[in-house]
């Protein structure tokens, strides 16, 4: 008899960053990082410093139904917990142990890690997991359609932009609360995969060489 696909996220490891699957353990971290400069949050669900235990566990719970595999965001250099991120959403077109698309969401990042390429190194390391190990078909990423600084972050790294699917998710904006929202979805396929690999190879090399540069010069 066939196993059935079970979703579990191993550790993947970077130049910059560890995806470390979330535990209480990370609540310190994640409280401070979450208590950063939160005027980048406006369209994110990004727990309050006192609301992260809660947060773990409500991640924790939707890991154990089995549709989510959350992950701390852990600088390498520090290692600090800065963010979070999950494989959400597992979908099978043709059987139970045949994993056919995947969503990777529930991102977010302290304001001192954004624009430092770790993002970046963090979408790597999940779609070349998703594409190389789980060997899916479609990678999803979706958010808020008013927010365009994440739409031009998933366009950064490889996404197309597939359109707007109206009242399709909860919204997070304040004030919002029990409201749906528009979501812009964005994919990569698996035939785009190589290609897409190699763009983000070539930007994390040059986010690379600049960060040894700095290192060098200080």
């Amino acid at each position: 008899m066939a196993m059935t696909f079970t979703l579990n996220g191993p550790v993947l490891e970077g130049d910059l960053v560890r995806l470390e699957p979330l535990e209480h353990r990370h609540i310190p971290d994640l409280a401070v990082a979450a208590e950063e400069d939160r005027g980048s949050y406006g369209f994110t669900w990004v727990p309050k410093g006192d609301e992260v235990r809660g947060y773990i566990d409500g991640q924790l719970a939707r890991a154990a139904s089995g549709r989510l595999a959350p992950y701390a965001q852990v600088l390498r250099s520090s290692g600090r917990a800065v963010g979070a991120t999950s494989f959400w959403d597992p979908r099978f077109a043709v059987s139970p142990d045949a994993l056919s698309a995947i969503e990777v969401g529930f991102t977010w990042l302290a304001r001192s890690a954004q624009g430092t390429g770790l993002n970046t190194e963090s979408k790597f390391l999940l779609f070349r997991h998703a594409f190389e190990s789980w060997q899916v078909g479609r990678v999803d990423l979706k958010t808020d359609a008013r927010n365009l600084r994440s739409r031009a972050a998933i366009e950064a790294v490889g996404a197309t932009f597939e359109g707007v699917l109206r009242n399709w998710s909860r919204s997070w904006a304040p004030g919002e609360e029990g409201r749906l929202r528009d979501s812009a979805i964005f994919s990569i396929t698996a035939d785009e995969w190589p290609a897409r690999r190699a763009h983000l190879q070539e930007r994390l090399a040059a986010i690379h060489a600049r960060a040894r540069e700095s290192a060098a010069g200080s």
